[in-house]
């Protein structure tokens, strides 16, 4: 029996085996079906009881995806050549010479840290260079009445530093060479993952063409409100799915998880449709508007009494100097320990001085040298006379230009009717090498991406899910990127552990045997029901044990006054 056979292991202890191509599940090994059991498959046999171990790393075949339905491009680059695709011999404009060529090197192989063996892909090797590679669609996308869905699967090896990793669907133009493709060759949308410094991106850039002038111009949808880090940090594979749909919504998706989605007519920068009117550019503001909603009252005066050359502060006639200041005393006196260097040269340096040190007698005195008056503030300062302000009658409120109606204005109510494109292609810079590319596929079914994706994507999903670390692992590498992670893990276990040896080594304390009451009128101690309850019961069992026969006829103790 011929086919593929995966093991997974899930949450829920269920397994996962895939057999001649339909997924089953089974709770355990004595449900496997008899091609596992006793048969064999992709022409091995195998014993279930060895393969049946948790934590242990599952047996994978890996099988290329094959693609099904209606597509316009499939590449999974298991056949281990370049063939179909075509290496830019082109050089950037505007830029210096030495770094102008598209001499970055491609390679098509296994991932490094992969877990399927025979599953290749196309890797970007070089550092700091410029790459560029393309290949033809087997026919045009035409955007009509069916949704367009791109997707393909990255894995930043080495991690990222500076660089992209995102497609371009290059435009069907007459001029179209591949051989010749650069970062000016027009593209009808780009998306994809980009990441310099701290700013992590997922670019959805298409461009529009103006139905008035026939230029284009970059859309840019608003910016992922999802936190993207963790895709370019885990050197795990992802997959990156765009779906735009003639409807004009769209959606973005990482690992079949929507992390934006919206309009493209009210969700891109700039947007898609001009303003019917603007700011007409020929009006000019009138020399005499005036602009100001409050100006100083014309009609008011200076007090006769305003003095403004009083000063902000002045002496504190009522203080008095402190009993033992050393009027002549300084704060700081020559050093009379210091000692002239013997290499001083007077002409050259100078009279020699002995540094300043602080003057001890000034230590235990209120203070030293010319004593002066704190300053206070005065309370006959009023400072600079300004008239007050009032509401200005010839105010005319803030000038604004005239509204015209705008001459480039145009309503496109269709944006998805985009530029039909035929090829597809990476034009990259990277300051990190050994970016892998897999599994691109473009269609108009969602279902037959959903197929793709599952034969591949889902299969290097599982594969990395089955050799994940244990979860103190996960705990110990979480920690060592983000170290205060450290305190949480101290505290959630000190707190619970304290908390458990002072409730079991902290005993309740051996209440005091309670008194025997008596009706009397002093005052007595308050005591808890229930106390005086279990007394009672005690009481009168010791009682029928000494006279037998007593209270027999009874089915219950008699009732006890608990209130005596």
């Amino acid at each position: 029996m011929g086919g593929v056979v995966r093991f997974e292991e899930f949450s829920n202890h269920r397994f996962t085996l895939v057999c001649s191509g339909p997924i089953h599940r089974f709770p355990d090994k004595s449900d496997l079906p008899e091609c596992v059991r006793i048969s064999k498959c992709s022409g091995k046999y195998f014993d279930p009881d060895s393969l049946w171990k948790r934590n242990e790393h599952p047996w994978v075949t890996y099988k290329a995806p094959e693609p099904t339905g209606e597509h316009f491009f499939a590449e999974s680059f298991d056949m281990g050549t370049l063939d179909s695709w075509v290496l830019s011999k082109a050089k950037k404009e505007d830029i210096d010479e030495d770094i102008a060529k598209y001499d970055g090197k491609w390679e098509v192989e296994d991932m490094k840290d992969g877990k399927l063996p025979g599953d290749k892909g196309l890797v970007l090797k070089s550092r700091a260079k410029h790459h560029a590679i393309s290949a033809q669609l087997l026919r045009p996308f035409i955007f009509d009445t069916k949704p367009l869905i791109v997707q393909y699967e990255v894995n930043f090896q080495q991690g990222i530093d500076c660089g992209g990793a995102y497609v371009k669907l290059l435009s069907q133009t007459p001029d179209l060479n591949l051989d010749e493709f650069v970062d000016k060759t027009p593209y009808t949308i780009m998306f994809g993952p980009d990441k310099c410094g701290e700013d992590y991106k997922l670019h959805f850039i298409f461009r529009h063409k103006n139905p008035k002038t026939g230029e284009y111009e970059e859309k840019h949808a608003k910016k992922p409100d999802s936190d993207l880090r963790t895709y370019y940090t885990d050197k795990k594979t992802h997959l990156y799915t765009l779906v735009v749909n003639p409807d004009n919504s769209f959606e973005v998706l990482v690992d079949q998880a929507v992390v934006n989605s919206g309009n493209l007519l009210t969700d891109m920068t700039p947007p898609i449709n001009p303003a019917a009117e603007i700011e007409d550019p020929d009006d000019h503001k009138p020399e005499d508007w005036d602009e100001r909603p409050k100006i100083q009252d014309p009609d008011a005066v200076k007090p006769e009494d305003w003095d403004e050359d009083a000063p902000k502060q002045i002496p504190d006639e009522d203080a008095v100097k402190p009993d033992g200041w050393l009027d002549d005393e300084s704060e700081y006196t020559s050093d009379p320990d210091a000692v002239k260097p013997e290499d001083w040269d007077e002409d050259m340096d100078g009279e020699w001085e002995a540094p300043q040190v602080p003057n001890a007698l000034c230590e235990t005195a209120p203070g030293c040298g010319a004593w002066q008056r704190p300053m206070i503030d005065n309370p006959s300062y009023k400072g600079k006379w300004k008239a007050p302000m009032i509401d200005n009658p010839n105010y005319q409120g803030v000038w604004k230009p005239r509204k015209i109606a705008n001459p480039a204005f145009f309503e496109d109510l269709h944006p998805f009717r985009m530029t039909p494109f035929n090829a597809v292609g990476l034009e990259l810079w990277s300051m990190s090498s050994d970016i892998f590319f897999d599994n691109f596929f473009i269609t108009n079914e969602r279902h037959t991406a959903d197929h793709w994706a599952n034969d591949g994507w889902g299969l290097k999903k599982a594969a990395e899910g089955a050799a994940e670390p244990g979860l103190v692992n996960q705990m110990m590498t979480a920690a060592d990127e983000r170290p205060w992670l450290w305190v949480v893990y101290v505290l959630t276990v000190a707190v619970p552990l304290v908390l458990i040896i002072v409730f079991c080594c902290t005993g309740k304390k051996t209440a005091a045997a309670a008194a025997d009451y008596k009706k009397t009128d002093e005052p007595q101690p308050d005591v808890k029901e229930e106390e005086v309850v279990e007394k009672a019961e005690a009481d009168q069992v010791k009682e029928e044990k000494s006279q037998p026969g007593k209270n027999c006829h009874h089915s219950h103790p008699p009732s006890l006054d608990v209130g005596s």
